[in-house]
């Protein structure tokens, strides 16, 4: 089955005429003042229109997530260093960016009901094939060197990012939101849950940097609330193969695997399946949704 289809998707969901322009604020408000009833309210964006947020996902999606049940409440990361705002509401996040295609779908559900948060707004963002975010190009790095043995530019002086599980749930990780030092927004974007509680990005396989696994960040806001910030992981069967192809293979010396990272846990590897020119990842986030701690 082919997937490749993005414009068609976002153009299905009712808020296209105005949601590029809402921005995250705008979205977070919108979907907060009615979270968990299934409706959203109505906002006006920066351009005069109004839209009501309202997610659609594809058809096939809901049946991937039939088997599964867990409630325990999906464990808290620090956000690391690259995270802000980037007021992307958009399901494709990859810009001109390229890599091996990954179509991701997150089903978000309370950790105590287990039943679907609808309404919920979900973000991601992750690094390029050679190791960069968006917005922090001069703090980040990929670390290790091209073919020819040069170290690639916008190395920083200090240690690499690193950092462990956060204290307790409270969802916003250990780390102030950074402000962003270029206008890049590549590999950032936000979706809202649908009344199964999943939202679907298509985004490239993530590269890597030193100090850390390969991985993408994803943040949970609910009731206009952080309610979970985690990571989501790959085998590093998968892993290996696609650091073999083109982009990914210019970036050699990854230092950090799955074995090695402070970070990683079992909980947070993805279901990864083959998928026409790319792959599918799935995976189950269970948030406090009233942030009590359970």
């Amino acid at each position: 089955m082919g997937h490749d289809h993005e414009g068609q998707r976002v153009s299905r969901r009712r808020l296209i005429t105005g949601i590029s322009s809402l921005g995250l604020g705008g979205l977070l408000a919108a979907c907060g003042s009615d979270a968990g009833t299934g409706t959203a309210t109505a906002v006006t964006t920066s351009t005069g229109a109004t839209v009501t947020p309202e997610a659609t996902t594809t058809n096939d999606l809901t049946s991937l997530f039939s088997e599964a049940s867990t409630c325990k409440l999906t464990q808290t990361t620090t956000q690391g260093p690259y995270y802000f705002d980037a007021d992307k509401i958009r399901s494709d996040i990859r810009e001109d960016k390229q890599g091996v295609r990954l179509r991701v779908a997150i089903k978000v559900q309370d950790s105590e009901t287990c039943k679907p948060l609808p309404n919920a707004v979900v973000e991601i963002w992750h690094c390029d094939a050679a190791g960069l975010y968006s917005g922090a190009e001069a703090q980040s790095t990929g670390g290790g060197s091209q073919p020819n043995g040069t170290p690639p530019s916008g190395a920083p002086t200090g240690a690499p990012p690193s950092g462990g599980p956060a204290a307790g749930g409270g969802g916003e990780g250990d780390m102030a939101d950074l402000t962003p030092t270029d206008d890049k927004r590549y590999l950032r974007g936000a979706q809202v849950t649908n009344s199964d509680g999943i939202v679907e990005f298509t985004t490239i396989w993530p590269g890597w940097y030193r100090g850390r696994t390969i991985h993408i960040h994803a943040m949970v806001h609910f009731s206009s609330e952080r309610v979970l910030t985690t990571q989501m992981m790959f085998d590093e069967k998968l892993n290996s193969a696609v650091m073999a192809m083109s982009p990914y293979s210019e970036h050699t010396g990854r230092d950090t695997f799955n074995d090695n990272d402070n970070i990683y846990d079992d909980s947070m590897l993805m279901k990864v399946t083959k998928e026409d020119d790319g792959y599918l990842g799935v995976i189950v986030f269970a948030a406090d949704s009233d942030k009590d701690g359970s």
